[in-house]
Protein backbone atom coordinates (compact mmCIF):
# COMPACT_ATOMS: atom_id res chain seq x y z
CA UNK A 1 0.00 0.00 0.00
CA UNK A 2 1.42 3.46 -0.86
CA UNK A 3 2.69 5.57 2.01
CA UNK A 4 0.46 8.27 3.45
CA UNK A 5 1.18 11.96 2.94
CA UNK A 6 -1.24 14.47 4.36
CA UNK A 7 0.10 17.47 2.46
CA UNK A 8 -2.00 19.96 4.44
CA UNK A 9 -4.57 22.13 2.75
CA UNK A 10 -2.49 22.49 -0.38
CA UNK A 11 -2.20 18.72 -0.63
CA UNK A 12 -5.93 18.33 -0.24
CA UNK A 13 -6.52 20.88 -2.98
CA UNK A 14 -4.20 18.99 -5.29
CA UNK A 15 -6.07 15.75 -4.64
CA UNK A 16 -9.41 17.39 -5.37
CA UNK A 17 -8.25 19.11 -8.53
CA UNK A 18 -5.40 17.06 -9.95
CA UNK A 19 -3.61 17.87 -13.20
CA UNK A 20 -4.88 15.09 -15.47
CA UNK A 21 -8.12 16.91 -16.22
CA UNK A 22 -10.04 20.02 -15.27
CA UNK A 23 -12.96 18.71 -13.24
CA UNK A 24 -15.82 20.26 -11.35
CA UNK A 25 -15.41 20.73 -7.59
CA UNK A 26 -16.98 18.27 -5.15
CA UNK A 27 -20.65 19.03 -4.67
CA UNK A 28 -23.99 17.26 -4.42
CA UNK A 29 -26.04 18.18 -7.51
CA UNK A 30 -29.58 19.38 -6.92
CA UNK A 31 -32.14 18.32 -9.52
CA UNK A 32 -34.75 21.07 -9.28
CA UNK A 33 -36.50 20.22 -12.55
CA UNK A 34 -40.02 18.88 -12.54
CA UNK A 35 -39.99 15.11 -13.02
CA UNK A 36 -41.34 13.37 -16.09
CA UNK A 37 -44.48 11.47 -15.09
CA UNK A 38 -45.62 9.16 -17.92
CA UNK A 39 -48.78 7.87 -16.22
CA UNK A 40 -51.71 9.64 -14.56
CA UNK A 41 -52.97 9.22 -11.00
CA UNK A 42 -55.47 6.53 -11.98
CA UNK A 43 -52.81 4.38 -13.63
CA UNK A 44 -50.42 4.93 -10.73
CA UNK A 45 -53.09 3.77 -8.29
CA UNK A 46 -53.74 0.71 -10.47
CA UNK A 47 -50.04 -0.30 -10.21
CA UNK A 48 -50.10 0.38 -6.47
CA UNK A 49 -53.25 -1.70 -6.08
CA UNK A 50 -51.62 -4.50 -8.08
CA UNK A 51 -48.63 -4.45 -5.72
CA UNK A 52 -50.92 -4.58 -2.71
CA UNK A 53 -52.84 -7.52 -4.17
CA UNK A 54 -49.57 -9.37 -4.75
CA UNK A 55 -48.66 -8.85 -1.10
CA UNK A 56 -52.12 -9.77 0.21
CA UNK A 57 -53.16 -12.60 -2.11
CA UNK A 58 -50.01 -14.16 -3.58
CA UNK A 59 -47.35 -13.37 -1.02
CA UNK A 60 -43.56 -13.13 -0.98
CA UNK A 61 -41.10 -15.86 0.01
CA UNK A 62 -38.82 -14.80 2.87
CA UNK A 63 -36.14 -17.49 2.95
CA UNK A 64 -34.90 -16.46 6.39
CA UNK A 65 -36.26 -17.86 9.65
CA UNK A 66 -35.64 -14.70 11.65
CA UNK A 67 -37.47 -12.58 9.07
CA UNK A 68 -40.41 -14.99 9.26
CA UNK A 69 -40.43 -14.70 13.04
CA UNK A 70 -40.39 -10.88 12.97
CA UNK A 71 -43.20 -10.72 10.41
CA UNK A 72 -45.30 -13.30 12.25
CA UNK A 73 -44.96 -11.32 15.46
CA UNK A 74 -46.03 -8.21 13.54
CA UNK A 75 -49.27 -9.94 12.56
CA UNK A 76 -48.51 -11.06 8.99
CA UNK A 77 -49.86 -14.32 7.58
CA UNK A 78 -46.76 -16.54 7.67
CA UNK A 79 -46.65 -20.08 6.30
CA UNK A 80 -43.50 -21.47 7.94
CA UNK A 81 -43.42 -24.59 5.78
CA UNK A 82 -43.31 -22.71 2.46
CA UNK A 83 -41.77 -19.48 3.88
CA UNK A 84 -44.53 -17.54 2.12
CA UNK A 85 -45.66 -14.30 3.78
CA UNK A 86 -48.85 -12.41 3.00
CA UNK A 87 -49.21 -8.84 4.25
CA UNK A 88 -52.26 -6.66 4.65
CA UNK A 89 -51.97 -3.42 2.67
CA UNK A 90 -52.78 -1.38 5.77
CA UNK A 91 -49.84 -2.99 7.57
CA UNK A 92 -47.50 -2.37 4.63
CA UNK A 93 -48.43 1.29 4.26
CA UNK A 94 -48.16 1.83 8.02
CA UNK A 95 -44.62 0.43 8.05
CA UNK A 96 -43.50 2.26 4.90
CA UNK A 97 -44.76 5.55 6.37
CA UNK A 98 -42.22 5.18 9.20
CA UNK A 99 -39.25 5.49 6.80
CA UNK A 100 -37.74 8.98 6.38
CA UNK A 101 -38.17 10.84 3.08
CA UNK A 102 -34.50 11.83 3.18
CA UNK A 103 -31.38 11.18 5.25
CA UNK A 104 -27.65 11.83 5.29
CA UNK A 105 -24.70 9.43 5.35
CA UNK A 106 -21.42 10.60 6.93
CA UNK A 107 -18.22 8.72 5.96
CA UNK A 108 -14.84 8.92 7.68
CA UNK A 109 -14.26 12.30 6.02
CA UNK A 110 -17.22 14.49 7.09
CA UNK A 111 -16.59 16.77 4.09
CA UNK A 112 -17.84 13.90 1.93
CA UNK A 113 -21.20 13.65 3.71
CA UNK A 114 -24.06 13.03 1.27
CA UNK A 115 -27.80 13.68 1.40
CA UNK A 116 -30.13 10.99 0.07
CA UNK A 117 -33.58 12.16 -0.98
CA UNK A 118 -35.27 15.41 -1.95
CA UNK A 119 -33.62 17.09 -4.94
CA UNK A 120 -30.19 15.57 -4.25
CA UNK A 121 -28.74 13.27 -6.93
CA UNK A 122 -25.80 11.01 -6.08
CA UNK A 123 -23.65 9.05 -8.52
CA UNK A 124 -22.10 5.67 -7.62
CA UNK A 125 -19.21 3.86 -9.31
CA UNK A 126 -19.82 0.66 -11.27
CA UNK A 127 -20.42 -2.18 -8.84
CA UNK A 128 -19.90 -5.96 -8.92
CA UNK A 129 -18.70 -6.89 -12.44
CA UNK A 130 -16.59 -10.06 -12.50
CA UNK A 131 -14.40 -8.74 -15.34
CA UNK A 132 -12.24 -5.68 -15.96
CA UNK A 133 -11.38 -4.27 -19.38
CA UNK A 134 -9.20 -1.60 -20.93
CA UNK A 135 -7.85 -0.95 -24.40
CA UNK A 136 -4.36 -2.22 -23.52
CA UNK A 137 -5.15 -5.52 -21.77
CA UNK A 138 -8.61 -6.35 -23.06
CA UNK A 139 -11.30 -8.19 -21.10
CA UNK A 140 -9.99 -10.24 -18.17
CA UNK A 141 -11.12 -11.56 -14.77
CA UNK A 142 -11.10 -8.92 -12.07
CA UNK A 143 -8.21 -8.87 -9.61
CA UNK A 144 -7.09 -6.74 -6.69
CA UNK A 145 -4.90 -4.52 -8.87
CA UNK A 146 -7.87 -3.62 -11.10
CA UNK A 147 -10.05 -3.26 -7.99
CA UNK A 148 -7.59 -0.72 -6.57
CA UNK A 149 -7.27 1.12 -9.89
CA UNK A 150 -11.03 1.60 -10.13
CA UNK A 151 -11.23 2.70 -6.49
CA UNK A 152 -8.63 5.35 -7.28
CA UNK A 153 -10.78 6.59 -10.16
CA UNK A 154 -13.77 6.56 -7.79
CA UNK A 155 -11.87 8.72 -5.31
CA UNK A 156 -10.41 11.04 -7.95
CA UNK A 157 -13.59 12.05 -9.72
CA UNK A 158 -15.63 14.58 -7.75
CA UNK A 159 -18.73 13.63 -9.76
CA UNK A 160 -18.71 10.16 -8.10
CA UNK A 161 -20.21 10.55 -4.65
CA UNK A 162 -20.36 7.02 -3.23
CA UNK A 163 -17.89 4.14 -3.27
CA UNK A 164 -20.50 1.49 -3.98
CA UNK A 165 -20.08 -2.26 -4.31
CA UNK A 166 -16.78 -3.68 -5.55
CA UNK A 167 -15.97 -1.75 -8.77
CA UNK A 168 -14.73 -5.10 -10.02
CA UNK A 169 -14.64 -8.43 -8.20
CA UNK A 170 -11.06 -9.11 -6.98
CA UNK A 171 -11.18 -12.80 -7.85
CA UNK A 172 -7.52 -13.39 -6.95
CA UNK A 173 -8.44 -13.03 -3.25
CA UNK A 174 -10.05 -16.05 -1.59
CA UNK A 175 -13.78 -15.46 -0.94
CA UNK A 176 -13.38 -16.14 2.78
CA UNK A 177 -11.21 -13.05 3.25
CA UNK A 178 -11.99 -11.03 0.12
CA UNK A 179 -14.30 -8.67 1.97
CA UNK A 180 -11.55 -7.81 4.46
CA UNK A 181 -8.99 -6.77 1.85
CA UNK A 182 -11.68 -5.08 -0.26
CA UNK A 183 -13.02 -2.98 2.64
CA UNK A 184 -9.48 -2.15 3.71
CA UNK A 185 -8.75 -0.85 0.21
CA UNK A 186 -12.02 1.08 0.11
CA UNK A 187 -11.40 2.75 3.44
CA UNK A 188 -7.78 3.68 2.70
CA UNK A 189 -7.94 4.56 -1.01
CA UNK A 190 -11.19 6.55 -0.66
CA UNK A 191 -12.75 8.77 1.97
CA UNK A 192 -16.25 8.61 0.50
CA UNK A 193 -19.31 6.75 1.77
CA UNK A 194 -18.78 3.00 1.39
CA UNK A 195 -21.16 0.11 0.72
CA UNK A 196 -21.10 -3.35 2.26
CA UNK A 197 -22.47 -6.46 0.58
CA UNK A 198 -25.17 -8.32 2.51
CA UNK A 199 -23.65 -11.75 1.99
CA UNK A 200 -23.71 -13.41 5.38
CA UNK A 201 -23.25 -12.38 9.01
CA UNK A 202 -19.45 -12.34 9.09
CA UNK A 203 -19.03 -10.07 6.07
CA UNK A 204 -21.60 -7.57 7.26
CA UNK A 205 -20.38 -7.47 10.86
CA UNK A 206 -16.75 -7.11 9.70
CA UNK A 207 -17.72 -4.28 7.35
CA UNK A 208 -19.57 -2.35 10.06
CA UNK A 209 -16.66 -2.75 12.44
CA UNK A 210 -14.13 -1.57 9.83
CA UNK A 211 -16.23 1.50 8.98
CA UNK A 212 -16.47 2.26 12.70
CA UNK A 213 -12.70 1.96 13.14
CA UNK A 214 -11.94 4.08 10.05
CA UNK A 215 -14.19 6.83 11.36
CA UNK A 216 -12.63 6.79 14.81
CA UNK A 217 -16.09 6.18 16.24
CA UNK A 218 -17.42 4.55 19.36
CA UNK A 219 -20.14 1.94 18.87
CA UNK A 220 -22.71 4.47 20.08
CA UNK A 221 -21.45 7.11 17.63
CA UNK A 222 -21.60 4.61 14.77
CA UNK A 223 -25.21 3.74 15.52
CA UNK A 224 -26.29 7.33 16.15
CA UNK A 225 -26.37 8.21 12.45
CA UNK A 226 -25.86 6.57 9.03
CA UNK A 227 -22.20 5.91 8.26
CA UNK A 228 -22.44 3.37 5.40
CA UNK A 229 -25.13 1.48 3.50
CA UNK A 230 -26.06 -1.72 1.73
CA UNK A 231 -28.14 -2.59 -1.30
CA UNK A 232 -30.12 -5.82 -1.41
CA UNK A 233 -31.78 -7.42 -4.43
CA UNK A 234 -34.82 -9.63 -4.32
CA UNK A 235 -34.50 -12.93 -6.16
CA UNK A 236 -37.30 -12.13 -8.57
CA UNK A 237 -39.93 -13.30 -8.90
CA UNK A 238 -41.30 -12.87 -5.38
CA UNK A 239 -38.38 -14.04 -3.21
CA UNK A 240 -35.99 -12.52 -0.69
CA UNK A 241 -33.13 -14.86 0.10
CA UNK A 242 -31.36 -15.64 3.37
CA UNK A 243 -28.01 -13.78 3.17
CA UNK A 244 -29.39 -10.50 1.87
CA UNK A 245 -32.17 -10.45 4.45
CA UNK A 246 -29.67 -11.30 7.17
CA UNK A 247 -27.35 -8.47 6.17
CA UNK A 248 -30.15 -5.95 5.72
CA UNK A 249 -31.56 -6.76 9.16
CA UNK A 250 -28.12 -6.46 10.78
CA UNK A 251 -27.57 -3.01 9.29
CA UNK A 252 -31.11 -1.92 10.14
CA UNK A 253 -30.66 -2.84 13.80
CA UNK A 254 -27.71 -0.45 13.92
CA UNK A 255 -29.46 2.34 12.04
CA UNK A 256 -27.60 1.97 8.75
CA UNK A 257 -29.47 2.54 5.44
CA UNK A 258 -30.68 -0.23 3.16
CA UNK A 259 -31.61 0.16 -0.50
CA UNK A 260 -34.05 -2.53 -1.65
CA UNK A 261 -33.80 -3.17 -5.41
CA UNK A 262 -35.83 -5.95 -7.04
CA UNK A 263 -34.19 -7.52 -10.10
CA UNK A 264 -37.24 -7.38 -12.35
CA UNK A 265 -36.44 -7.86 -16.04
CA UNK A 266 -39.71 -7.74 -17.96
CA UNK A 267 -40.28 -10.90 -19.94
CA UNK A 268 -37.94 -13.01 -17.79
CA UNK A 269 -38.20 -12.46 -14.01
CA UNK A 270 -41.28 -10.24 -14.24
CA UNK A 271 -44.35 -9.87 -16.49
CA UNK A 272 -43.66 -8.74 -20.04
CA UNK A 273 -45.79 -5.63 -19.53
CA UNK A 274 -44.23 -2.64 -17.80
CA UNK A 275 -47.23 -2.16 -15.53
CA UNK A 276 -47.03 -5.78 -14.38
CA UNK A 277 -43.25 -5.62 -13.89
CA UNK A 278 -43.57 -2.41 -11.87
CA UNK A 279 -46.34 -3.85 -9.71
CA UNK A 280 -44.09 -6.82 -8.93
CA UNK A 281 -41.08 -4.54 -8.34
CA UNK A 282 -43.12 -2.50 -5.89
CA UNK A 283 -44.44 -5.53 -4.01
CA UNK A 284 -40.96 -7.02 -3.62
CA UNK A 285 -39.43 -3.72 -2.51
CA UNK A 286 -42.14 -2.75 -0.02
CA UNK A 287 -42.22 -6.23 1.53
CA UNK A 288 -38.57 -5.94 2.59
CA UNK A 289 -38.95 -2.29 3.58
CA UNK A 290 -41.87 -3.23 5.84
CA UNK A 291 -39.72 -5.92 7.48
CA UNK A 292 -36.90 -3.45 8.16
CA UNK A 293 -39.30 -0.93 9.70
CA UNK A 294 -40.57 -3.66 12.01
CA UNK A 295 -37.00 -4.24 13.16
CA UNK A 296 -36.12 -0.56 13.68
CA UNK A 297 -38.89 1.96 13.01
CA UNK A 298 -37.56 4.94 11.10
CA UNK A 299 -34.44 3.23 9.74
CA UNK A 300 -33.41 4.89 6.43
CA UNK A 301 -34.33 2.93 3.30
CA UNK A 302 -34.66 3.60 -0.42
CA UNK A 303 -36.90 2.19 -3.13
CA UNK A 304 -34.73 0.65 -5.82
CA UNK A 305 -35.71 0.40 -9.48
CA UNK A 306 -34.00 -1.97 -11.90
CA UNK A 307 -36.90 -2.82 -14.17
CA UNK A 308 -35.84 -3.17 -17.78
CA UNK A 309 -36.59 -5.66 -20.53
CA UNK A 310 -34.89 -8.62 -22.15
CA UNK A 311 -34.16 -9.34 -25.77
CA UNK A 312 -37.01 -11.71 -26.56
CA UNK A 313 -34.88 -13.38 -29.26
CA UNK A 314 -32.01 -14.36 -26.97
CA UNK A 315 -33.19 -13.70 -23.40
CA UNK A 316 -30.25 -11.34 -22.83
CA UNK A 317 -30.88 -8.30 -20.62
CA UNK A 318 -31.29 -4.97 -22.44
CA UNK A 319 -30.67 -1.55 -20.93
CA UNK A 320 -30.97 2.04 -21.98
CA UNK A 321 -34.09 1.03 -23.89
CA UNK A 322 -37.32 3.03 -24.22
CA UNK A 323 -38.87 0.54 -21.80
CA UNK A 324 -36.07 1.09 -19.29
CA UNK A 325 -36.55 4.84 -19.51
CA UNK A 326 -40.29 4.67 -18.93
CA UNK A 327 -39.96 2.10 -16.14
CA UNK A 328 -37.45 4.34 -14.35
CA UNK A 329 -39.65 7.42 -14.71
CA UNK A 330 -42.72 5.57 -13.41
CA UNK A 331 -40.60 4.20 -10.57
CA UNK A 332 -39.93 7.81 -9.67
CA UNK A 333 -43.68 8.41 -9.49
CA UNK A 334 -44.05 5.36 -7.24
CA UNK A 335 -41.17 6.38 -4.96
CA UNK A 336 -42.70 9.83 -4.49
CA UNK A 337 -46.10 8.23 -3.82
CA UNK A 338 -44.54 6.20 -0.99
CA UNK A 339 -42.36 9.17 0.10
CA UNK A 340 -39.14 7.20 -0.31
CA UNK A 341 -35.81 8.08 -1.97
CA UNK A 342 -35.31 6.46 -5.40
CA UNK A 343 -32.35 4.41 -6.59
CA UNK A 344 -31.90 3.73 -10.33
CA UNK A 345 -28.96 2.87 -12.60
CA UNK A 346 -26.82 3.95 -15.53
CA UNK A 347 -26.90 0.68 -17.46
CA UNK A 348 -26.09 -0.52 -20.96
CA UNK A 349 -25.64 -3.82 -22.76
CA UNK A 350 -22.70 -2.84 -24.99
CA UNK A 351 -19.59 -5.02 -25.08
CA UNK A 352 -17.12 -2.18 -25.66
CA UNK A 353 -16.90 1.55 -24.92
CA UNK A 354 -18.43 2.36 -28.29
CA UNK A 355 -21.35 4.37 -29.66
CA UNK A 356 -23.88 1.83 -28.37
CA UNK A 357 -22.44 2.16 -24.86
CA UNK A 358 -22.67 5.94 -25.10
CA UNK A 359 -26.25 6.17 -26.34
CA UNK A 360 -27.61 3.49 -24.01
CA UNK A 361 -25.90 5.17 -21.06
CA UNK A 362 -27.12 8.58 -22.16
CA UNK A 363 -30.69 7.26 -22.28
CA UNK A 364 -30.26 5.55 -18.90
CA UNK A 365 -28.85 8.68 -17.30
CA UNK A 366 -31.58 10.85 -18.76
CA UNK A 367 -34.15 8.42 -17.37
CA UNK A 368 -32.53 8.88 -13.94
CA UNK A 369 -32.54 12.67 -14.26
CA UNK A 370 -36.12 12.89 -15.51
CA UNK A 371 -37.30 10.42 -12.84
CA UNK A 372 -35.51 12.49 -10.13
CA UNK A 373 -33.51 9.48 -8.97
CA UNK A 374 -31.61 10.21 -5.78
CA UNK A 375 -28.97 7.48 -6.09
CA UNK A 376 -27.66 6.40 -9.51
CA UNK A 377 -25.88 3.07 -9.36
CA UNK A 378 -23.26 2.02 -11.92
CA UNK A 379 -22.95 5.67 -12.93
CA UNK A 380 -19.37 5.23 -14.15
CA UNK A 381 -17.72 2.22 -15.79
CA UNK A 382 -20.46 -0.34 -16.56
CA UNK A 383 -20.40 -2.47 -19.74
CA UNK A 384 -21.83 -5.78 -21.02
CA UNK A 385 -24.95 -5.66 -18.86
CA UNK A 386 -22.83 -5.45 -15.72
CA UNK A 387 -20.25 -8.13 -16.57
CA UNK A 388 -17.44 -5.65 -17.37
CA UNK A 389 -15.91 -2.74 -15.48
CA UNK A 390 -14.25 -0.63 -18.17
CA UNK A 391 -11.52 1.89 -17.41
CA UNK A 392 -12.29 3.91 -20.54
CA UNK A 393 -16.05 3.80 -19.97
CA UNK A 394 -15.48 5.06 -16.43
CA UNK A 395 -13.85 8.20 -17.82
CA UNK A 396 -16.46 8.58 -20.56
CA UNK A 397 -19.28 8.31 -18.03
CA UNK A 398 -17.68 10.88 -15.74
CA UNK A 399 -17.72 13.34 -18.63
CA UNK A 400 -21.48 12.77 -18.92
CA UNK A 401 -21.94 13.03 -15.15
CA UNK A 402 -20.13 16.35 -15.06
CA UNK A 403 -22.27 17.66 -17.88
CA UNK A 404 -25.41 16.59 -16.01
CA UNK A 405 -24.16 18.34 -12.88
CA UNK A 406 -23.46 21.52 -14.83
CA UNK A 407 -26.87 21.27 -16.51
CA UNK A 408 -28.49 21.23 -13.06
CA UNK A 409 -26.91 24.51 -11.96
CA UNK A 410 -29.43 27.36 -11.65
CA UNK A 411 -29.55 29.74 -14.64
CA UNK A 412 -28.79 33.30 -13.47
CA UNK A 413 -31.30 35.89 -14.66
CA UNK A 414 -30.13 39.22 -13.22
CA UNK A 415 -30.30 42.40 -15.30
CA UNK A 416 -26.63 41.87 -16.14
CA UNK A 417 -27.41 38.34 -17.38
CA UNK A 418 -30.28 39.54 -19.58
CA UNK A 419 -27.55 41.73 -21.13
CA UNK A 420 -29.55 44.58 -22.70
CA UNK A 421 -26.55 46.92 -22.52
CA UNK A 422 -24.35 44.38 -24.27
CA UNK A 423 -26.93 43.86 -27.02
CA UNK A 424 -27.14 47.63 -27.47
CA UNK A 425 -23.34 47.90 -27.58
CA UNK A 426 -23.00 45.29 -30.35
CA UNK A 427 -26.07 46.33 -32.32
CA UNK A 428 -27.22 44.68 -35.56
CA UNK A 429 -23.85 44.79 -37.38
CA UNK A 430 -21.37 43.67 -34.72
CA UNK A 431 -20.50 40.46 -32.86
CA UNK A 432 -20.17 39.53 -29.22
CA UNK A 433 -16.65 38.08 -29.19
CA UNK A 434 -15.06 41.39 -28.28
CA UNK A 435 -17.95 42.86 -26.29
CA UNK A 436 -17.18 44.06 -22.77
CA UNK A 437 -19.89 41.75 -21.44
CA UNK A 438 -18.25 38.73 -23.10
CA UNK A 439 -14.71 39.66 -22.08
CA UNK A 440 -15.74 39.84 -18.44
CA UNK A 441 -17.37 36.41 -18.48
CA UNK A 442 -15.97 34.19 -21.23
CA UNK A 443 -13.58 32.11 -19.11
CA UNK A 444 -16.39 30.63 -16.99
CA UNK A 445 -19.35 31.21 -19.30
CA UNK A 446 -19.79 27.63 -20.53
CA UNK A 447 -19.07 24.09 -19.43
CA UNK A 448 -15.63 22.98 -20.64
CA UNK A 449 -15.47 19.21 -21.34
CA UNK A 450 -12.32 17.30 -20.48
CA UNK A 451 -12.96 14.46 -22.94
CA UNK A 452 -14.67 15.92 -26.00
CA UNK A 453 -12.48 17.10 -28.86
CA UNK A 454 -13.97 20.21 -30.48
CA UNK A 455 -11.19 20.91 -32.98
CA UNK A 456 -11.86 20.79 -36.70
CA UNK A 457 -11.13 17.64 -38.66
CA UNK A 458 -7.74 18.82 -39.95
CA UNK A 459 -6.42 19.71 -36.48
CA UNK A 460 -7.82 16.51 -34.95
CA UNK A 461 -6.37 14.36 -37.73
CA UNK A 462 -2.96 16.02 -37.56
CA UNK A 463 -2.69 15.33 -33.83
CA UNK A 464 -3.29 11.58 -34.20
CA UNK A 465 -7.04 11.28 -34.88
CA UNK A 466 -7.69 9.81 -31.46
CA UNK A 467 -11.29 8.72 -30.89
CA UNK A 468 -13.08 8.99 -27.55
CA UNK A 469 -11.99 5.65 -25.99
CA UNK A 470 -8.36 6.39 -26.88
CA UNK A 471 -8.54 9.81 -25.24
CA UNK A 472 -10.18 8.22 -22.19
CA UNK A 473 -7.37 5.66 -22.09
CA UNK A 474 -4.79 8.43 -21.87
CA UNK A 475 -6.73 10.24 -19.14
CA UNK A 476 -7.17 7.28 -16.77
CA UNK A 477 -3.47 6.53 -17.02
CA UNK A 478 -2.64 10.13 -16.07
CA UNK A 479 -5.07 9.97 -13.14
CA UNK A 480 -3.58 6.76 -11.76
CA UNK A 481 -0.04 8.09 -12.21
CA UNK A 482 -0.74 11.18 -10.10
CA UNK A 483 -3.08 9.58 -7.55
CA UNK A 484 -2.42 10.12 -3.84
CA UNK A 485 -4.54 8.37 -1.20
CA UNK A 486 -6.66 10.63 0.99
CA UNK A 487 -5.22 11.34 4.45
CA UNK A 488 -5.83 8.77 7.17
CA UNK A 489 -4.49 8.87 10.70
CA UNK A 490 -1.64 6.31 10.91
CA UNK A 491 -2.98 4.93 14.18
CA UNK A 492 -6.40 4.38 12.60
CA UNK A 493 -4.83 2.67 9.60
CA UNK A 494 -2.82 0.42 11.89
CA UNK A 495 -5.98 -0.50 13.82
CA UNK A 496 -7.71 -1.33 10.55
CA UNK A 497 -4.79 -3.47 9.41
CA UNK A 498 -4.66 -5.29 12.74
CA UNK A 499 -8.39 -6.02 12.55
CA UNK A 500 -7.99 -7.44 9.02
CA UNK A 501 -5.06 -9.62 10.06
CA UNK A 502 -6.89 -10.93 13.13
CA UNK A 503 -10.03 -11.78 11.15
CA UNK A 504 -7.92 -13.55 8.53
CA UNK A 505 -6.31 -15.67 11.24
CA UNK A 506 -9.81 -16.52 12.45
CA UNK A 507 -10.77 -17.68 8.96
CA UNK A 508 -12.86 -14.74 7.76
CA UNK A 509 -16.23 -15.84 6.43
CA UNK A 510 -17.17 -19.50 5.84
CA UNK A 511 -17.26 -20.67 2.21
CA UNK A 512 -17.88 -23.90 0.34
CA UNK A 513 -14.21 -24.19 -0.66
Amino acid sequence: MPGRRSGGRAGNARRLAGSAIRQLPWRIPQNRDRPTEPIDAEALHRIHDGAMRILEEIGILFLNEEALRVLAEAGCDVDRESARVRMDRGFVMEQVAKAPESFTITPRNPAREVAVGGDAMLFVNVSSPPNAMDLDRGRRPGDRAAFQDLLKLTQYFNCVHLAGGYPVEPTDIHPSVRHLDALYDKLTLTDKVVHAYSLGPERVEDAMEMVRIAGGLSHAEFEARPRMYTNINSSSPLKHDWPMLDGAMRLARRGQPVIVTPFTLAGAMAPVTLAGALAQQTAEALAAIALLQCIRPGVPVAYGSFTSNVDMKSGAPAFGTPEYMRATQISGQLARFYKLPLRASNANAANAPDAQAAWESAFSLWACVSAKANVVYHAAGWLEGGLIASYEKFVMDCEMLQQIMHYMEPVPCTDADVAIEAIAEVGPRGHFFGATHTQARYEAAFYAPFLSDWRNYESWSASGAQQTPERANRIWKQILAEFEPPPLDPAVEEELRAFVERRKREGGAPTDF
